[in-house]
């Protein structure tokens, strides 16, 4: 992997002179107090402005602040005019913009398509303040408001939209978000390197059009550079048997994939997609070998050829052995340089050694960011992740490599929030990341880690070249858990199990220590279909993990419990997997309260499957082997209703559908039954009792007891409503009528007379 110019090696743009802000100006008056004429950078975001490394627009403004920049902020603008977008006046380099810390999509509607009842990035939690495709938007008014100012678009909004992408939202695929969005250059992933690069190379006097050769951006351009070799990933095109490069689709599920690629000399697979070579060269490097993915008209029209693209667009997001990809648009190419360069532990330590306020922007006054207040008290340790959930955005925007903060920049920022953050009382909410316990876990050999294209290091087993050594972790745990003024340090981020097993003393040092009773995983399912679909590990490792929580729990002398999440209606899933996911639930005794319904998010490969019916973890063709898909709102219904079981509301669906496959016996009011066979009063019903309590009313309830339990619309003396007791009896009675009527039916097949009908049990 190429060395990369550390951030903090550039030389400093004029006006350091001015020195650090107390926040990022907001308003023109906060800039004459500065003692500012104008901004040189001016940061539009769809979230509040809360001065926290753990909001993308304190980062990179504190960070662009610290190379001499003079920044300020237009946090959640009117978007239906130009107007919010021109009260700081024109920034002197460029408007860098973001739709915030989520997918604004995402952040307004939910998996069903609903639409939010609130924000948790706006003050008060208010709904509203932000527009449908944020980043897009605010794009445009920016080059409304200055045609001649550049326009860098970031935010993982953009990042997960570059390319043409599946949106749930319209089911269909739209193009490249800069190419609606009129943008000059698009920042994906990790973007301190990128935004640190373009601004001091336009300060410098040059122009945005000419900056091509960034790593982790993508702009537009109408042909390939000379010098280039186009290596075509489609198996449309089949000109005839050339020489192979790099195949991209070389060993992504085998576990000797993550040694160095093999060489090639192997006898050609008819099937397989073809390298095909365009530029002439004397000799082909990396470093000058672009992917073309097929077209946006071409993907948007052949579901087989989106799951190919996003295929190969993850194959291709190491650092270290990653390629250029190019993707066509009408007239026009959108290119997508390498993603950049890992940051080091002293450049990590510089970005989060910022002076934050570590608070909302005083203009919000009392009002509370929901957000905010969630990661108040919390520090983020690392980035990254190498686990590869199939339907998580993490991956693809942090990558795979995980970059760590030094035990003193940690150290010093808990003391730092212990000292200056009104309402500490001691406790630390989390010490965590994308994932709590991958701190300083790496592959074993940088040369292996350089070379690998597999799409998780653990799975579908932990790879045998990852270190999985604790030992850092818990040192930091100690030191923080000694520092004066602490109380408690909990651990709050998404924990990989499968991981927290290969070291007990890890477990045994977050089971005593950093529980606050309940500790949140996420296994996502029990089935293995499911769950190769998810690149998640089997249930086994859960219950491995939950023998090692309950015996470190028994001996701190702790009652502590284990919250498991599970996934609904996930690429892969069928209703007899969510059946026996609602079994094991029964059996292990958990009533989940709320239901995680798949959502699929731009680019993820989950939300391929989704749209493509295949499966871009292996070889996609035309006859390759579909994926089990849940769409219809129906079965979305049917698949939250298994993982909430015991909620009477689910209960008709759940009947219905059990004897549609067979198991009525799975019907009953047995201890190792799903559901029972009667239907409880409803609120509606309950409802109606109170506000029906005369004879006339009665119908009304009758009518609503009919409808929610299936009995006779009667009352036990004709005028006065249902009751509990009168509903149970009634229940009984019919269950009664239909046992004698199956047992004179038998007893006629056998030439006998019906029995006696038996009584009633009270």
């Amino acid at each position: 992997m190429q060395a990369a110019k550390p951030l903090f090696d550039y030389p400093k743009y004029w006006a350091e002179c001015f020195g650090p802000a107390p926040f990022l100006p907001m308003s023109r008056e906060e800039m004459d107090q500065l003692g500012w004429d104008s901004c040189d950078i001016i940061i539009v975001t769809g979230d509040a402005y809360v001065d926290h490394p753990s909001f993308g627009m304190a980062i990179i403004g504190r960070l662009l602040e610290a190379q001499g920049f003079r920044v300020g902020i237009i946090a959640q603008p009117d978007w239906r005019s130009k107007d919010d977008f021109m009260k700081l006046g024109e920034p002197n380099l460029f408007f860098g913009v973001a739709a915030g810390n989520m997918d604004s999509m995402i952040n307004r509607y939910t998996a069903d398509k609903k639409i939010r009842s609130d924000d948790a990035y706006t003050p008060g939690g208010l709904a509203g303040k932000r527009p449908d495709r944020a980043s897009l938007v605010y794009s445009q008014r920016c080059k409304e408001a200055y045609s001649h100012v550049p326009v860098v678009l970031g935010g993982i909004e953009a990042s997960l939209r570059r390319i043409a992408h599946y949106d749930y939202w319209q089911d269909k695929v739209r193009r490249s978000i800069l190419m609606d969005a009129t943008a000059d250059i698009l920042l994906y992933g990790n973007a301190e390197r990128a935004v640190v690069e373009i601004a001091q190379r336009l300060s410098r006097g040059e122009q945005v059009e000419t900056i091509s050769d960034v790593r982790g951006t993508a702009f537009i351009r109408r042909d390939t550079p000379e010098g280039w070799y186009e290596v075509d990933s489609t198996r449309i095109d089949r000109p005839g048997r050339v020489d192979k490069i790099i195949n991209p689709y070389v060993n992504t599920q085998d576990t000797e994939a993550c040694a160095i690629e093999q060489a090639k000399g192997e006898v050609e697979d008819p099937n397989e997609a073809k390298v095909v070579q365009i530029l002439d060269s004397p000799r082909m490097t990396r470093d000058k070998t672009v992917i073309r993915l097929p077209s946006f008209e071409k993907v948007r029209n052949d579901p087989v050829l989106y799951a190919h693209a996003n295929r190969v667009l993850h194959l291709e997001t190491n650092p270290g052995n990653a390629r250029a990809l190019v993707q066509r648009h009408g007239e026009v190419d959108v290119w997508f340089n390498p993603p950049p360069i890992p940051m080091t532990t002293e450049e990590m330590d510089y970005v989060f050694g910022m002076p934050y306020a570590r608070v909302p922007h005083p203009a919000y006054g009392k009002e509370k960011i929901p957000a905010y207040e969630m990661i108040r008290f919390s520090v983020n340790i690392m980035r990254g992740c190498f686990g590869g959930c199939t339907f998580c955005s993490i991956t693809e925007h942090e990558g795979r490599i995980i970059q760590n903060r030094s035990h003193e920049s940690i150290i010093r920022e808990i003391e730092e929030m212990r000292d200056k953050v009104p309402g500490f009382t001691g406790v630390v909410s989390d010490l965590g990341g994308p994932t709590a316990n991958m701190y300083r876990i790496a592959c074993k050999d940088p040369e292996i880690e350089k070379h690998c294209r597999k799409p998780s290091c653990v799975f579908p087993g932990i790879c045998e070249n990852l270190n999985t050594d604790h030992s850092s972790l818990i040192e930091l745990y100690r030191k923080a858990r000694a520092l004066p003024g602490v109380k408690k340090i909990l651990i709050a981020s998404g924990l990989r199990y499968d991981l927290a097993v290969e070291s007990p003393e890890y477990v045994k040092e977050l089971v005593t220590h950093h529980v606050g009773g309940y500790l949140k995983i996420a296994p996502e399912h029990t089935e293995r279909g499911p769950l190769d679909k998810m690149m998640k590990p089997g249930i086994g490792s859960y219950d491995r993990f939950k023998q090692m929580f309950e015996k470190y729990s028994k001996e701190a002398g702790k009652e502590q419990y284990l919250i498991p999440y599970f996934i609904a209606a996930h690429p892969g899933t069928t209703d007899e997997d969510m059946m026996n996911l609602a079994l094991w639930l029964k059996r292990n005794g958990f009533r989940a309260d709320q239901v995680q319904a798949f959502y699929p998010s731009p680019m993820a490969t989950a939300t391929a499957m989704y749209h493509s019916g295949k499966n871009p973890l292996r070889k996609v063709t035309y006859k390759s082997d579909g994926v089990e898909i849940v769409k219809s709102d129906q079965q979305r219904r049917l698949h939250k209703a298994f993982l909430r079981y015991h909620d009477p509301k689910g209960w008709p669906l759940l009947r219905e559908a059990l004897e549609r496959m067979g198991r009525s016996d799975l019907i009953g009011n047995g201890k190792h039954q799903l559901i029972p066979t009667y239907q409880p009063q409803s609120d509606e019903y309950q409802s109606a009792r109170r506000k029906n309590s005369t004879p006339a009313g009665s119908k009304k309830v009758g009518k609503i007891l009919t409808q929610h339990t299936g009995l006779p619309p009667r009352a036990s003396d004709g005028s006065k409503p249902w009751d509990k007791r009168e509903q149970a009896k009634a229940a009984a009675e019919a269950r009664n009528q239909q046992a004698a009527r199956e047992r004179a039916g038998a007893a006629k097949g056998k030439g006998k007379k019906p029995g006696k009908k038996p009584a009633v049990p009270r």
